[in-house]
């Protein structure tokens, strides 16, 4: 039996949200096309413990209504998980919470992003000389991509390779070695759920000081 890809779960969607729609880990596998009998679920938040990196086959890391820089001890266990998935050569892929997450475990520098919350389907830009990456240079040089998160990646981990960015964010994209990426964009948002992150945001001219629904 083929070893499964793990879905590290780090929080949930509202619930408004995931009631219609579902939550995290399946819109990750409505995206990957993944069976559900190939995938793994972890929930981190609810102390369940990650297996070893040698018994997956790669490994997705969720976004989160959490922050990086609360440091949470459930988020810090899984930054060493990541480490040690690394120096294995383990895939793995990081979704807004995941991006800022393998950023933080592997030494870079997250917190929030300056002028509030960035949030919409927005363009996205493939960084000058990206073309030659094997899995971004496939992607046009200028996209849209669903976004909402307050913290960001302000330093990427030396090493890293930035590949996108946006209009305010300038790490939308980071390759961390040759089975390791991170996106601070959601590739697994359909529009419906980009809508409903939108409508369950306070309607307030400055969105910088209204309360977090989700940070991802």
């Amino acid at each position: 039996m083929r070893p499964p890809v793990l879905i590290i779960r780090t929080g949930n969607a509202p619930a408004p949200i995931r009631g219609r729609h579902g939550d995290f880990p399946h819109w990750f596998r409505i995206a990957t096309g993944l069976p559900r009998e190939r995938v793994r679920e972890i929930d981190v938040v609810a102390g369940e413990p990650l297996p070893a990196p040698g018994e997956v086959a790669g490994a997705f890391i969720t976004g989160s209504a959490a922050m990086v820089t609360e440091r949470a001890a459930w988020s810090e266990r899984t930054a060493g998980w990541i480490r040690a998935a690394m120096d294995r050569g383990l895939p793995m892929f990081g979704v807004c919470y995941g991006h800022q997450l393998m950023a933080h475990a592997l030494g870079g520098r997250v917190d929030y992003l300056p002028g509030g919350r960035e949030i919409g389907t927005l363009p996205i830009e493939r960084i000058a000389g990206a073309h030659d990456d094997p899995v971004v240079g496939a992607l046009p040089e200028r996209f849209r991509a669903h976004t909402t998160h307050e913290q960001s990646v302000l330093e990427p981990p030396a090493g890293s390779r930035v590949l996108a960015r946006s209009a305010r964010d300038p790490h939308h994209l980071l390759r961390y070695g040759p089975n390791a990426l991170s996106v601070q964009f959601h590739p697994e948002f359909n529009a419906e759920i980009m809508r409903a992150y939108i409508r369950k945001l306070p309607r307030q001219a400055d969105t910088s000081k209204v309360e977090p629904l989700a940070a991802c």
